[in-house]
């Protein structure tokens, strides 16, 4: 089956056929509609120029890059999540794969206007402190999620821990989450790159059993995006520019995690981009294997 943490399996026109059988027809239709979708992509390489000029990405030899239009239409029409009023920069995919492949993953590239992210509590964080802040946060949103009918998302550990490069003012991290029932825990993993203004926000869309694909990755799509000049962190203006309600704390927690010490909402923003919401898995699990007709891949 498809990669629970990949597809959301919430894709909203097929939601109810989930009560019912589906048919031979129903399925061909679905595969049919999808690989038009995918058909219909157009893969960049080489240097890209993202939408407002204010990051650059070097396409790595072993990725493709699809635009914000792409992106959008792989996110809410390929895997099913809810449309955002803000569409992404655009999205990094293996080269050598389709969106529709059983052991695809993603990386999204979107911008968080929140102003300048100071870093000067970098050297005093105790991320396994933080971890377990985040964990104690995680029960009462859970409590929350329940009364709303929704599957507990229960933060397991980091996966990778949070590694800072002062100098290049990028940070990256992965947590692991479980989604109620599901069998394969959820892989969230995060790379951030401060700027002037904001961070740059990569969001890597993956299962757990994908956490060693993207760790190869990881230090060519680290060198390989960056804020184009009058964007990056050492042009800000004192004085002019916004400075961030948060340090590189609240970032990773998921920029709520204000000064004050509050940490209100963190589970609701730890999924990538705030995007990947998997609602119904355990009831939807047995249609959506009948439509992809594969097994689950292993760890």
């Amino acid at each position: 089956m498809k990669s629970l943490s990949l597809v959301a399996l919430i894709l909203a026109p097929w939601l109810c056929l989930a009560q019912t059988e589906p048919t031979p027809e129903q399925i061909a239709k679905f595969k049919e509609a999808r690989q038009k979708l995918v058909e219909g992509l157009k893969p960049q390489k080489g240097e890209i120029t993202l939408p407002g000029g204010i990051a650059k990405v070097s396409v790595p030899e072993s990725l493709s890059y699809l635009d914000g239009n792409d992106a959008e239409t792989v996110l809410t029409k390929i895997w099913g999540n809810p449309p955002d009023k803000e569409k992404p920069l655009g999205m990094l995919i293996p080269k050598d794969k389709s969106p529709i492949d059983d052991d695809v993953w993603a990386v999204l590239i979107e911008f968080e206007d929140s102003g300048y992210v100071k870093d000067d509590d970098a050297a005093k964080l105790n991320y396994d402190d933080l971890l377990k802040t985040m964990q104690k946060s995680s029960v009462a949103e859970n409590k929350e999620r329940e009364k709303l009918g929704y599957d507990r998302v229960d933060l397991v550990g980091w996966a990778t821990k949070p590694h800072y490069d002062s100098a290049a003012k990028k940070i990256y991290w992965a947590k692991e989450l479980k989604f109620g029932g599901a069998e394969e825990n959820t892989l969230n993993y995060n790379i951030r790159i401060l700027g002037r203004r904001g961070v740059l926000n990569l969001n890597a869309i993956a299962s757990i059993h994908q956490l060693a694909d993207i760790e190869k990755e990881t230090s060519t799509i680290l060198s390989a995006v960056d804020f184009s000049e009058g964007h990056r962190y050492a042009d800000f203006k004192p004085g002019s520019d916004k400075i961030a309600t948060y340090g590189l704390a609240g970032l990773i927690a998921g920029g709520v995690l204000l000064k004050s010490g509050a940490a209100k909402g963190i589970l609701a923003l730890l999924l990538a981009g705030k995007k990947f919401v998997v609602i119904g898995v355990v009831a939807l699990a047995a249609f959506v294997k009948k439509l992809f007709g594969r097994n689950e891949p292993t760890a």
